[in-house]
């Protein structure tokens, strides 16, 4: 349903959202320009599931730059902030966050977009920013960036954009109502994080910190207990990786693993297939369940397990694959290189000055705490305990994510409130 036959509908206006928002892209602040004090610059890794969160990075610049050249994009409490650049629409809502005092001073940078509504009494804020998590706005964006999966845009392509204007009571009433529905969505995801921190709290009980080893367990080199360690490019030459691998958007033989996938532990929408072909000719990183995968480039160093999907997997192109011998346990290896010790330790051999990546060698040579295997398996055995806790409460998540779609879908088509 197009938007202006929604408004007419429910006898709504459809506005511009240049003639209802001031908003500003970020200047490109250069890395020479960057300090260890000061003004705090904004980054794209800074807006995380819906929420600002300024401890991720630690860029700034001079306050002498800030409150002159850059005075123009130091951000207000109460502004809307949004990634507009290599954003996966599917994970676009999470990118955007509002700035609280506590946040101030900070100034923009690239790669962000920050909204005020010109008119309080003609447009909520609060419900403007639920628009942009609509299907109607993702709609329009995506029709204005053809030829890419990724969100990149700038103020032209905002000035297109169509807005759907209710009453503000209407406003008002949409917005209560979507603020309940995540509310719960938001505390069935502390009660989900409460659980894995209680993994890890289990972790430093019963092995120590990874680093300090205050236990005294026996450390070795990671490459002495690895019986495979490979990557997509193990299977063949560019050429012929080329000829046999084509990655599909409908469903096929196998399921293509990538990093997206892995971060977002979503492996039903936006995943890529291959044929039985090429599944056939990846033979050498072919993934099972317990499966240790590690990127091998921009988050360099961050490891995954892979979890039971019911399907056929391959691995991806900028992963490592690892399995281990029988004197280590893959949910032991895998905690330990998540907690906040241990991801320090695989992450400090990635190596780079812009991108960081990480070699064979490099985890080989991962010194690591070596408990009995019994031990090892005692906690795997926890995990598992935890784990279907979690996956209950995943499921609730779900059919709470499921409700608030649909109330945000009737929300915006004038259903909710007839």
């Amino acid at each position: 349903m197009r938007l202006k036959d929604i408004a007419k509908l429910n006898s709504w206006e459809v506005a511009k959202v240049s003639e209802l928002t001031f908003f500003q892209e970020g200047p490109g602040v250069r890395k020479k320009q960057y300090t260890d004090e000061g003004v705090k610059l904004l980054n794209v890794g800074n807006l995380q599931e819906g929420k600002l969160d300024l401890s991720l990075t630690d860029r700034y610049i001079s306050e002498e730059e800030a409150y002159g050249r850059y005075s123009h994009f130091l951000v207000d409490e109460g502004d809307l902030i949004i990634a507009c650049s290599g954003i996966q629409i599917s994970y676009f809502h999470e990118k955007m966050a509002f700035v609280k005092k506590s946040h101030l001073p900070l100034c923009m940078n690239t790669s962000t977009m920050r909204f005020k509504a010109l008119n309080p009494q003609k447009l909520d804020i609060n419900y403007f920013s639920y628009f942009l998590k609509t299907i109607f706005f993702k709609d329009q964006l995506q029709r204005l960036i053809t030829g890419s999966a990724q969100l990149n845009f700038g103020p032209s392509h905002i000035k297109e954009i169509d807005l759907i204007l209710p009453p503000m009571e209407i406003q008002e009433k949409i917005v209560k109502v979507l603020d309940q529905a995540q509310a719960l969505i938001d505390k069935r995801k502390k009660q989900i994080n409460a659980l894995d921190q209680l993994i890890e709290s289990i972790f430093y009980t019963m092995f120590g910190d990874p680093v300090r080893n205050e236990k005294g367990w026996e450390i070795r080199k990671l490459g002495e207990h690895i019986k495979v360690l490979t990557d997509y490019h193990a299977n063949g030459s560019y050429k012929a990786l080329r000829e046999n691998v084509e990655l599909l958007d409908e469903r096929s033989y196998a399921l293509m693993i990538r990093t997206t996938d892995l971060e977002a532990k979503e492996y039903k929408s936006n995943v890529k297939y291959i044929s039985k072909k090429a599944y056939d000719f990846l033979a050498k990183s072919q993934v099972h369940p317990e499966d240790i995968i590690i990127n091998k480039i921009g988050s360099a160093g961050q490891v995954y397990i892979m979890p039971d999907l019911n399907c056929k997997v391959s691995l991806g192109m900028n992963q490592f694959l690892l399995r281990m011998d029988d004197s280590l346990n893959h949910t032991y290896i895998y905690y330990l290189f998540n907690t906040s010790s241990g991801e320090k330790l695989i992450k400090s051999k990635a190596k780079g000055a812009v991108t960081k990546t990480i070699n064979k060698k490099a985890i080989r040579n991962i010194k690591i705490l070596l408990p009995p295997i019994s031990l090892q398996e005692k906690f795997a055995d926890k995990v598992e305990t935890i784990e279907k806790q979690k996956k209950l409460l995943n499921q609730s998540l779900e059919l709470l994510e499921e409700n608030y779609k649909s109330i945000m879908d009737k929300a915006f088509k004038g259903q909710l409130f007839n």
